[in-house]
Parts: structure tokens; C-alpha cells; sequence
């Protein structure tokens, strides 16, 4: 049985220099579980780690992929399999850390086996994130719960599913330790700051992506791949590049004034999200959170 760190919180939590600081002091690699952080040029949206924040730890899964290129959760089990059992293999220890908790689930529970449906797809593509969310809600509360609102692709992907299965299959629930079909022994290590701690440090991480150039990134990753791909790389690019459309030529100044409180007040909507999602995962776990 092969021994992985799982750090979780939600977004802005400190999960990646958590991460590091763990990997420096028991000998680890890490493994980015991050939907995002895969491609090259999504840095200060993503809030990205860097080579001087990574401190000479090993990472993996972090500029894998161009921005047209498409990466699945089936893509990441197959390379975060491969991933553990080679680092396990070198005698260090696998630390999984991120705030991709689909992908979490996708390997430790498995991906619901459900083919594409493009014909369903194209015609889910005319409504918008709020009325998809609305039609999961309707078909399965219990897991809408658990799903980001702004991520279009998960949801027409929630939809598929239960248009094959009428809901979206469960899976079991873990505990803080439990057998997966990887045969893993899993320490998990959840990261859940106080209400107002978070809050605080979104808004501080806010201000600082505003600083380090968000609206030139998400103006010139707009200008190579369009509106529609833009969206999929979640609520900051989403929210930016919408008030871009409209706002061509506005300075990091004029953006930051209008967005950065529709910004906080979404990403904290989506942090009691992930926060809902950590308590269903692991209960154990999440009983005794790590505050530091």
C-alpha cells in the first residue's frame, strides 16, 4: 500500500505553501491537483506557485498544457496514478494539493463511466452557468451542492450524467483514512481557516493579482483564445474578461475599483462551496481542521 498526503481547503486557504513546507520536512513531491494550473499562461489568476515559492520541492501537473489544449479528470487520474507510483518509487512522499475537488474525487473514487454526449452538450451550450445549475438543482440538490456554479464545463458535464443515470451516481463516503481502488493509505490534512481569516486573505490575494497584472492576463490570454474558452478557466478570468468586453481599454486601477468586490463576494461564494464539499468528503478529517 502506497502512503499520499492529501492537503484540501478552500480557495486562498494556504494549500500550496503548506504543501511545500510539508514536502521540506518529511522528504515529498508534490502533485498539483488544479484544473487550471495545467496551463501555460494562466499565472496570476490562478494564483500559480513559483520557482521561488516552490523552495527546490518537486512539482508536477503545473504548465502541462498549451490553452487550447483540453485536459480532463480522466487525464489527471491517469497521470497522478503514474505520478505516485514513480515518486513512491524514488522513496519520497507523494503530496497531493489543490483545490480541484473533482479531481480528488476522480481518483480516489472514481470517474463516473459515462461517454459524451455531443448532441446533449450542443444543446445545453445555449443556456447560461445560472439556468445549467438551476436544471442540476432540479435533478440532484444533493450534489449541486457540491459543484461550482461559474464552472460550466463540470456542470454540462453533471448534466450528462444524469441525463444517463437520472442523478449523478455516489460514491462511498471516506474517512480520514480508508482503502481507494489505488490502494492507497491516505493522511489527509485540511486546511480550514475561520470565517473571517478567509474572507481576509481572498480579498488580500485579490488585491495582489490585481497588482501583478491580472486584467493584461486575462486581456491577452482573451486575445488567443476567445470569450468562449476564457470562461472555462473559472470566475476570475470569467468576471474580467466580461467587464473587458465592454471596457476595452481600462486600466488595473479602473478594474480593480469595479471588480475586486464582485470578485470577493463570488470566490467566497465559492469557498462555502468547497467548504461543503470538504465535510461530505471527509468527515473525519474535517471535525478536527488545521488552523494554522
Amino acid at each position: 500500500m502506497l502512503k499520499i498526503l492529501c492537503i484540501i481547503g478552500p480557495t486562498a486557504s494556504g494549500k500550496s505553501s503548506r504543501a511545500v513546507e510539508e514536502a521540506l520536512a518529511r522528504g515529498g513531491e508534490v502533485i498539483s491537483v488544479d484544473s487550471r494550473q495545467v496551463y501555460r499562461g494562466l499565472d496570476i489568476g490562478t494564483e500559480k506557485v513559483s520557482r521561488e515559492e516552490m523552495r527546490g520541492v518537486p512539482h508536477h501537473l503545473i504548465d502541462i498544457r498549451e490553452l487550447e489544449e483540453r485536459y480532463s479528470a480522466g487525464d489527471f487520474v491517469q497521470d497522478a496514478t503514474r505520478l505516485v507510483e514513480e515518486i513512491s518509487a524514488r522513496g519520497k512522499l507523494p503530496i497531493l494539493a489543490g483545490g480541484t475537488h473533482y479531481y480528488f474525487d476522480a481518483l480516489l473514487r472514481g470517474v463516473p463511466p459515462v461517454s459524451p454526449n455531443e448532441e446533449l452538450r450542443k444543446k445545453l451550450e445555449k443556456f447560461s452557468n445560472e439556468e445549467l445549475f438551476k436544471k442540476i438543482k432540479e435533478a440532484d440538490p444533493k450534489r449541486a451542492g457540491e459543484l461550482d456554479p461559474a464552472n460550466r464545463r463540470r456542470l454540462i458535464r453533471a448534466l450528462e450524467i444524469i441525463e444517463t443515470h437520472g442523478s449523478i451516481p455516489p460514491r462511498p463516503v471516506p474517512t480520514a483514512s480508508f482503502p481507494t481502488r489505488l490502494n492507497l493509505d491516505i493522511e489527509w490534512l485540511v486546511i480550514d481557516p475561520p470565517r473571517e481569516e478567509l474572507r481576509a486573505r481572498i480579498d488580500a490575494r485579490l488585491k495582489s493579482a490585481f497588482e501583478r497584472g491580472l486584467v493584461d492576463e486575462v486581456r491577452r490570454i482573451r486575445e488567443l483564445v476567445g470569450d468562449k474558452r476564457l470562461n472555462e478557466f473559472g470566475l476570475e478570468y470569467r468576471v474580467v474578461g466580461e467587464y473587458l468586453s465592454s471596457f476595452a481599454e481600462a486600466t488595473e486601477d479602473e478594474a480593480r475599483r469595479k471588480l475586486l468586490p464582485i470578485l470577493s463576494a463570488k470566490l467566497w461564494q465559492f469557498a462555502r462551496h468547497q467548504k461543503a464539499w470538504l465535510r461530505k468528503l471527509i468527515p473525519a478529517a474535517s471535525s478536527h481542521p488545521d488552523r494554522s
